[in-house]
C-alpha cells in the first residue's frame, strides 16, 4: 500500500458493508461460460484493478455491476441492493444512476456541447434545475482540467479530452462508486496520462473504484487490490506489491512475465 492509499482509507466502520459484492456469479453466452463462480467484493473507498489477458471476462464482469450484462446465477449487491433482482425499468434506471460508468468509447452525444453533455442526466434523471446543473458541470470541468472547453463539441476534442468529459459526466450524478471499463485503450499513448491523472485524483479523494485496465503502472501505484482474471475466473486477489513482486498463480506469473518481455 502506498502512502496515498494509506491516507485515503475510510474509517473501519464504513467498510463493514462492501460497496460491490459478487456471490457465485455465473454468466453464459450460449454454450460459452464467460464467468464461472465469481466471488469477490469491493470495499467502500477501495480501488480495485481487474487485469488479465484479452477474453478473460474482465469487461463482462464489470458490466454485470450495472446490469449491462445479465447473469445466469448468483447474486450481485451494489450498496446493499440486488442489481439482478426482478425490477421494472424505472427501478433499474434509478439504480444505474448511482453507478458511475466510464466506457472504452466515450459515448458523448455529438450534437450537444461539453457542458450540455454533463448537464443532461442530472436535469433529466434527477430533476436538478438547469442553473444548478450548469454550476456543477462547470465545477467538474474545472476538476478534470477542461473548464475552457465548456462550449466545445465532442468532435472538436482530442480522445483524452473526450474521456475526461465522460468522467465528468459520470461524476455529475454524484455516484458512490465509479466503474472504468478500459478507459484508456482507445486513446493514443500521449493521451493516456491525462485520463489516468484524473482517475488518480479520484482515488486519492476516496472514491470507490473498480477499473478494468491494461495500465499496470496505474495498478501498481493506485490500486488497493488487484484481481487477476483468466477464463472467466478470478485466479488471484492481492495487494499490488504482492501481485507484481510475487504472484502466486502460475497463470498470473506467465501473464506478468509476458508483459515484461514486451
Amino acid at each position: 500500500m502506498t502512502p496515498d492509499t494509506a491516507q485515503r482509507r475510510p474509517p473501519a466502520a464504513a467498510e463493514d458493508t462492501p460497496m460491490i459484492l459478487f456471490s457465485n456469479i455465473n454468466k453464459w453466452y450460449g454454450d460459452y461460460q464467460a464467468l464461472t463462480n465469481v466471488n469477490a467484493e469491493v470495499k467502500r473507498g477501495e480501488v480495485v484493478v481487474v487485469c488479465g489477458p484479452s477474453g478473460s471476462g474482465k469487461s463482462t464482469l464489470i458490466r454485470t455491476v450495472n446490469r449491462l450484462e445479465e447473469i445466469k446465477s448468483g447474486q450481485l449487491l451494489f450498496d446493499g441492493h440486488d442489481i439482478h433482482a426482478p425490477m421494472g425499468s424505472a427501478a433499474l434506471n434509478k439504480l444505474r444512476s448511482r453507478i458511475g460508468f466510464v466506457f472504452q468509447s466515450f459515448n458523448l452525444f455529438p450534437h450537444l456541447s461539453v457542458l450540455e453533455n454533463i448537464m443532461l442526466s442530472p436535469t433529466r434523471v434527477l430533476g436538478v434545475k438547469r442553473a444548478v446543473a450548469r454550476d456543477k458541470a462547470m465545477q467538474l470541468l474545472e476538476r478534470v482540467g477542461l473548464a475552457n472547453k465548456a462550449g466545445a463539441y465532442p468532435a472538436q476534442l482530442s480522445g483524452g479530452q473526450q474521456q475526461r468529459v465522460a468522467i465528468a459526466r459520470a461524476l455529475a450524478m454524484e455516484p458512490p462508486a465509479m466503474l472504468f471499463d478500459e478507459p484508456t485503450s482507445a486513446l493514443d499513448p500521449e493521451m493516456v496520462g491525462e485520463v489516468l491523472s484524473v482517475m488518480r485524483s479520484l482515488a486519492n479523494e476516496g472514491m470507490t473504484m473498480m477499473c478494468v485496465t491494461h495500465e499496470m503502472n496505474f495498478a501498481r501505484e493506485v490500486a488497493d487490490r488487484v484481481w487477476f482474471m483468466d477464463a472467466g475466473q478470478i485466479l488471484e486477489k492481492a495487494d499490488p506489491e504482492a501481485f507484481f513482486c510475487n504472484p502466486q498463480h502460475p497463470r498470473a506469473k506467465r501473464f506478468l512475465s509476458d508483459l515484461r518481455a514486451h
